[in-house]
């Protein structure tokens, strides 16, 4: 797969050309989880501000997922029998994922944010294992996914699921544990070294003790304890004083907002608009920088940065679509939205657990530094496990429903859609709409036409005129199409 170097010269200010096709179907594509023809076919001939602002202010809107009954449930309200507990426990987290997941197909901007910041602010599930801290990590990250980011950041160190994972629920005055402290400053607000030292670890580390108390039933909620917190001196950014928590998230914004700003505006940036944000021909330092001052001045709000970049010239420039290659979860879920087909728990079941097989599981990155992204995705293993896995979605749908992929073909293709008698304006429509910039050659389009064709290609009917998208076979032919895309290489991209 060619690698994209970002060229985009584009700049911050709004992109004021209304929207075609393509720049919609762009948009959604990074905004959410992709979008069905309908979706998209709404959104031309809006402006990119005007449509980001009603999807920024849906978004902020947007209810959190209901508290399941388990929310607060500790060891004690599990079966005694281990085995018993083990399996409801497990049933829950099911049940979870797969709310969540569906949530992530409904609402776009608020839950692409929220998964954007569970690999952000990395928690790992096989480590703490406890459901109600799930519950609580992932209310937090929807609360606070379109919000104010320093108020986040206090909020995410204190969840249960934090403190466990990264040991703040160990770190005594008499021991200081330093993992959060690194973390908070490498991994959360300022980027690897800088600026910081290695002191203002050990005395933030110093800073942070005290919230130790974990109750003696397995899953209780920790609390803080005075008398193992450190009281004493500490020095943090040259700041000097008995500090505690919230010392350190005050002291941590106001002396270094400039580098909080560069390093989370840089990622939203390498998230959103192009993977290649430090070693580009384009003038990527200059947006991330306008970004940054848009995110200082709204004291560390989230959405006006991300209203500034989705609505920007340089968001909409050719050379930012299709640059992007999808991970397993944008893969599954843009083909689900795109297609409009009906999907069903067992479908999202099956996504949980492909996604897995191409090391995407749900609330278990990798490791604390998160899934890498971009061509990471892409190896011999990963290529041929996102080929076979895709051809499987698409045979499930075709075996729960064949005419939904008549649907398909009609809605893709538009006003013609069940009267045109050319089956190249259909396949053409459907590529168009399942790839982000159409196919790269004529060969591969005539190529993927020849699939579309199969089922009456020994026929008259492309010759005499009488081939349309209501004919018996039709149907078939949109699942065979699908099935060429999923192999193509435009496809990984978005």
């Amino acid at each position: 797969m060619e690698y994209f170097v970002n060229c985009n010269t584009g700049s911050l200010a709004p992109y004021s050309v209304p929207l075609d096709k393509t720049k919609a179907a762009h948009l959604y594509r990074r905004l959410g989880f992709s979008a069905s023809v309908q979706t998209v076919n709404s959104a031309i001939g809006t402006t990119a501000s005007a449509l980001v602002g009603t999807l920024v202010n849906q978004a902020l809107a947007a209810p959190d997922l209901p508290a399941p009954i388990w929310a607060n449930w500790t060891r004690a309200n599990y079966p005694a029998d281990d085995e018993a507990a083990r399996d409801l426990k497990n049933a829950q987290v099911r049940e979870w994922k797969l709310a969540y997941t569906n949530s992530l197909l409904q609402n776009n901007l608020k839950d692409r944010m929220s998964f954007f910041w569970s690999n952000h602010f990395v928690t790992e599930f096989e480590v703490y294992e406890c459901n109600a801290f799930l519950y609580h990590y992932v209310n937090c990250l929807q609360r606070n996914a379109l919000g104010n980011f320093r108020t986040f950041v206090s909020e995410i160190g204190l969840t249960n699921a934090m403190l466990y994972y990264l040991d703040g629920a160990y770190n005594n005055s008499n021991q200081p544990n330093e993992n959060y402290a690194r973390e908070l400053y490498e991994l959360f607000t300022l980027g690897d070294g800088n600026g910081y030292t290695e002191q203002d670890i050990v005395e933030t580390a110093r800073a942070l003790t005290g919230y130790v108390e974990r109750g003696e039933i397995f899953c209780s909620p920790v609390a803080f304890d005075a008398t193992r917190h450190d009281a004493g001196s500490k020095t943090i950014f040259g700041q000097t004083g008995n500090w505690g928590y919230n010392d350190v998230h005050d002291i941590l914004f106001q002396q270094r907002p400039n580098e909080i700003a560069n390093f989370i505006c840089r990622k939203l940036y390498e998230f959103f608009v192009h993977p290649d944000s430090k070693d580009a021909t384009g003038n990527a330092d200059t947006i991330i920088q306008g970004m940054a001052a848009t995110f200082v001045s709204s004291n560390f709000e989230i959405a006006p940065v991300l209203q500034q970049l989705l609505s920007s010239e340089h968001f909409f420039d050719d050379t930012a679509v299709g640059v992007i290659i999808k991970s397993p979860f944008d893969m599954y879920l843009n083909l689900i939205k795109e297609t409009n087909f009906t999907y069903t728990d067992e479908t999202l079941t099956s996504v949980l657990n492909m996604s897995n097989l191409l090391s995407q599981t749900l609330f278990n990155p990798i490791d604390v530094a998160g899934w890498q992204r971009d061509r990471t995705w892409i190896n011999t293993n990963f290529m041929i496990g996102r080929w076979l896995t895709c051809e499987m979605l698409v045979q499930d749908f075709w075996n729960s429903n064949q005419e939904q992929f008549r649907t398909f073909g009609i809605e893709a293709t538009g006003a013609n859609g069940a009267t045109t008698n050319d089956p190249d304006e259909v396949a053409r429509a459907i590529i168009d709409k399942i790839t982000p910039k159409g196919l790269l050659t004529p060969i591969d389009y005539s190529a993927a036409i020849d699939a579309f064709k199969e089922p009456y290609e020994s026929d008259m009917v492309y010759q005499n005129g009488s081939w349309n998208m209501m004919l018996q076979n039709a149907d078939s032919q949109v699942y065979l199409l699908l099935l060429h895309l999923v192999r193509q290489p435009e496809f990984q991209l978005k």
